[in-house]
């Protein structure tokens, strides 16, 4: 995915553990791995929200857009080419 849930470097500034972070979240530390890691498909907009809250952030301090060549991910071709 070309769009990566950093938590990593908020988390840190809060001196937070993944377990307290999961816990404020109401998520599992699975979970926060599997946002860590890049792998997660989708995000609600809730979890984001309780992410925010947590960690006391924007969204934009969370997401990163990453080109398709650094985060190893083929888009599908477009037929129209104007949206580029």
């Amino acid at each position: 995915m070309p769009i990566t849930v950093d938590t990593d470097v908020m988390r840190a500034k809060r001196k937070m553990s993944v377990g307290e972070l999961a816990e404020c979240v109401g998520i599992t530390p699975a979970n926060v791995a599997v946002l860590r890691n890049g792998r997660a498909e989708a995000v609600r907009v809730t979890t984001l929200a309780a992410l925010c809250e947590a960690l006391d952030c924007q969204p934009g301090d969370l997401l990163r857009w990453e080109t398709a060549d650094s985060a190893g991910f083929v888009a599908e071709s477009r037929a129209d080419s104007t949206c580029r």
